[in-house]
């Protein structure tokens, strides 16, 4: 498997270049006081619980680690918050298929389609990243589509498989209609990351993984389970009006009255039509690459408002800078780059500036001891699970 922060050897960091222990995950894990779950235990029982579903042994591992990998990083909206209501709920309701059948639709020397039939989106990602990883390597670049498939967990996952061999990797996914276009008010296309992985000569890669609107539609399912408010400005009703409530927000997403802002918010006075064109670039490359659906035929749910199998496309692609200048030659010039960028003068009140990937290196220095904070909700539905399937598991919270 894929584990970003446990490959990196330790090295000699200057003075104000490299991480230091101080981060705000840190800051926030002490202050929630969320009991912490050992990683191992949280992995086994994930694991077990996914092949409860019907999922094959090989292919959950796979989605226990992506979505450990997402709390190991502090993307809490990705990882075991999410292994419940994302993927076994819709495996039992019919909309995820637990046994991912993936047929290649075209392969040529340096490009492949895949069709995932409507299984397991991570379990897709990870065959199409083994792949094109190999193709790069032979032939300098390769990209690969994804149609007729399921949420891939946190993009940055499959990103990193590239940079973790000294490649690029780059990737995009469309998804459920959540965002609205600049001057609109209706959720037309998803959240839509475009995300870029560059290995550095440093501990952890150049990690940008980040979604096309202000607010992930992941974050709120996590606010709205904590019991927490969404910011102010992130999401507008049908009538343009600003929602907070992460609860009504969620349904007001799936019957259409509420969509979510695009990076640089609503209208165009904070420039919310690049976020909006970054997101209509995803949803293009997504859909066009792979011939799959797009933005409404993605909403999970029929004319009828019956759920119905979501059909998503994904897109990949992994450079080989050994085609270009080098790897090594790489690598250095972007880790000079990352160390000028945090020794740059630094505005009031702030005694850092970090680069893309950096504090999710220093979230698994403090976790990877420690375990996986787990909040009140994810708790809920740990145990539900476990006795739902008759798994032996004792957890600290209990």
């Amino acid at each position: 498997m894929n584990h970003l922060h446990m490959n990196y050897p330790e090295k000699v960091r200057e003075k104000g270049e490299g991480p230091s222990k101080n981060v705000w995950i840190i800051q926030n894990d002490m202050a929630e006081e969320r009991p912490f779950v050992p990683w191992k235990l949280m992995n086994d029982f994930i694991t077990d619980a996914f092949k409860g579903y019907g999922v094959p042994e090989e292919d959950a591992k796979i989605c226990a680690d992506v979505l450990l990998e997402s709390d190991r990083r502090g993307i809490e909206s990705h990882g075991c918050n999410r292994f419940k209501p994302i993927y076994l709920d819709r495996i039992k309701k019919g909309t995820l298929l637990p046994v991912t059948k993936v047929e290649i639709i075209k392969e040529t020397p340096t490009t492949v389609v895949m069709d995932a039939h409507d299984g397991i989106g991570m379990v897709a990602s990870y065959h199409m990243m083994k792949k094109l990883v190999e193709k790069a390597k032979t032939y300098g670049m390769a990209g690969g589509a994804i149609r007729n498939s399921t949420h891939y967990g946190i993009a940055g996952y499959w990103t990193t498989m590239a940079s973790d061999e000294g490649l690029i990797g780059i990737t995009g996914t469309n998804a459920r209609p959540s965002i609205a276009p600049t001057y609109g008010v209706e959720n037309m296309m998803g959240t839509n990351p475009l995300t870029f992985s560059l290995p550095t000569d440093e501990e952890f890669p150049f990690c940008l993984d980040c979604a096309t609107s202000i607010v992930q539609r992941g974050k709120i399912e996590y606010y709205a389970r904590e019991g927490k408010e969404s910011p102010a400005g992130t999401v507008i009703s049908d009538h343009g009006e600003a929602l907070t409530d992460s609860k009504e927000i969620l349904k007001a997403l799936v019957d259409g009255t509420a969509a979510l802002a695009p990076l640089g918010g609503i209208g165009d006075e904070l420039a919310g039509y690049k976020g909006y064109g970054y997101a209509a670039v995803v949803e293009i490359l997504s859909a066009a690459l792979s011939g799959g659906g797009f933005m409404k035929a993605l909403s999970g749910v029929d004319e009828n408002g019956k759920p119905k199998m979501y059909g998503l496309g994904h897109f990949f692609f992994v450079v080989d800078p050994d085609a270009f200048m080098g790897r090594e030659e790489f690598k250095k010039t972007a880790g000079e780059i990352c160390r000028e960028l945090r020794k740059s003068k630094k505005a009031p009140g702030h005694d850092r500036i970090y680069t893309a990937g950096e504090k999710e290196y220093e979230t698994w220095e403090f976790r990877k001891d420690k375990g996986v904070p787990v909040g009140s909700g994810v708790q809920k539905d740990i145990i539900s699970v476990r006795d739902e399937l008759g798994l032996d598991y004792k957890f600290p919270f209990e």
